[in-house]
């Protein structure tokens, strides 16, 4: 092999060793992304049911019963 096809080949095994890097850098990064979405997903599902059940609450307390009619 000459040495300008060696000097090629060296550079192209640095730059996959580099994309290499890249792309496990990416993947964590998703892959870190991904649980914050599911801990994010099941907080606002939380703050949902919380919510509603408050909503709940506060129409149960607005209802006015009706005076009885007895005799």
């Amino acid at each position: 092999m000459s040495d300008g096809n060696n000097e090629r080949l060296v550079k192209i095994e640095s730059a996959m060793a580099h994309l290499e890097q890249l792309a496990e850098a990416l993947n964590e990064t998703v892959i870190d992304q991904a649980k914050s979405l599911r801990r994010l997903t099941q907080q606002m599902e939380q703050i949902q049911e919380r919510a509603a059940a408050e909503d709940m609450k506060a129409a149960k307390e607005n209802i006015t019963k009706p005076p009885h009619h007895g005799g």
